[in-house]
């Protein structure tokens, strides 16, 4: 059961972090908005889009993508202030110990990890596909595909590929397909192009090449037109990175076992975007504690010391957690530890100042 302490702290402790993300995005907002002013009026972004298409989403996004700073903000802040009135002096003088004081900030630490988990994985990817829209409607460049020497393997045993392949027309050129079954390849369709139809939602082959190799010999087909039903959409061809910042947890695993299966060279950042969503919201209880053990000492410098202390500790984190993603992606690192090493490092940090921590 809660006692009268575990609910002034609990209180406290949340009051005080939904506080900073309203002050901070705030701030944010303002900042944006600024920024991007000049793109809103060159294109003409209607008012009711601005506010409930893209800032009525940038909110949650941002809120949670830095939430384990608005914990340590949160934390510092209000405990600094109870160091500095003596009320942690009183609470362990009246013979709580320590270990029972961090109970009430585990449980809010918990409630925080837990809202943004399911944050991460089920309210803000719709959420991100509104916003996205917006950006490349009003605020990005139009995105082209620039990608040469384009290989995928679109089914078991199927491989594609395209020499280059216009996004906008959606139109590519030296198009093969072979379909190869228990090691031997089956068939070899080849075209100088290949365009897609969008009113028979097939694709059109120009001037195609069929090799057929059978038993009895090798069979060609040959044509000038062709449609044709291929496992291969003008969608794959417009992808971004972002587009995994739209996607629930059931479609990020999904699309993470095609591109696998495709042989995607990109297949690390989806891999991050999948485990961060986990480390992010473990990370809560590391930054608790580290919180906790910083400020709840009183010190000369008082709650401004201590929140100096605990925002460059945030912006560390931020920058190993940053370093550690760029040095996963074409490397040998896995992607789970690379991940996961800021909250390894930041345990054993988190660790050892708690052991040093006035009781």
């Amino acid at each position: 059961m809660l006692k009268r302490l575990d609910v002034y702290i609990i209180k406290k402790f949340l009051g005080t972090f939904f506080f900073s993300i309203i002050l901070i995005i705030g701030i944010a907002i303002i900042f944006d908005i600024s920024e991007k002013i000049d793109d809103f009026i060159e294109k003409e972004a209607p008012l009711g889009a601005i506010a409930f298409d893209y800032y009525l989403n940038f909110i949650p996004y941002y809120s949670n993508l830095f939430s384990f700073l608005f914990i340590f903000i949160a934390v510092i802040f209000f405990t600094s202030k109870m160091a500095s009135n003596s009320e942690i002096i009183a609470i362990l003088a009246s013979g709580v110990s320590y270990n029972r004081l961090m109970r009430p900030y585990f449980i809010s630490a918990l409630i925080i990890a837990i809202f943004s988990f399911v944050m991460s994985n089920w309210i803000i990817p719709p959420a991100n596909k509104v916003r996205l829209a917006f950006e490349d409607t009003y605020i990005n460049n139009t995105y082209r595909f620039t990608d040469r020497n384009f290989h995928k393997q679109i089914q078991p045993g199927v491989f594609v590929y395209i020499d280059s392949y216009n996004n906008r027309d959606n139109e590519g050129t030296q198009f093969s397909m072979e379909t190869i079954t228990e090691g031997k390849l089956q068939n070899k369709l080849m075209a100088e192009k290949i365009r897609w139809d969008s009113i028979s939602n097939k694709w059109q082959l120009s001037t195609y090449r069929i090799r057929f190799f059978e038993e009895k010999g090798e069979r060609i087909v040959e044509g000038q037109f062709m449609d044709t039903v291929i496992a291969m959409y003008p969608e794959d061809f417009r992808r971004k990175i972002t587009i995994v910042e739209t996607m629930n947890l059931g479609e990020l695993n999904e699309f993470i076992e095609r591109e696998r299966m495709s042989g995607s060279g990109k297949l690390e950042v989806y891999l991050i975007e999948k485990y961060k969503r986990t480390s992010f919201a473990f990370s809560s209880f590391i930054l608790t504690l580290i919180g906790v053990s910083l400020s709840s000492r009183k010190t000369r410098g008082g709650t401004g010391f201590n929140l100096g202390v605990g925002l460059l500790l945030s912006f560390t984190y931020i920058l190993f957690m940053q370093v550690s993603f760029q040095f996963s992606i074409g490397s040998n690192l896995s992607p789970l530890i690379a991940v996961w090493i800021p909250n390894f490092i930041y345990a054993f940090i988190a660790f050892f100042l708690y052991r040093i921590a006035p009781k």
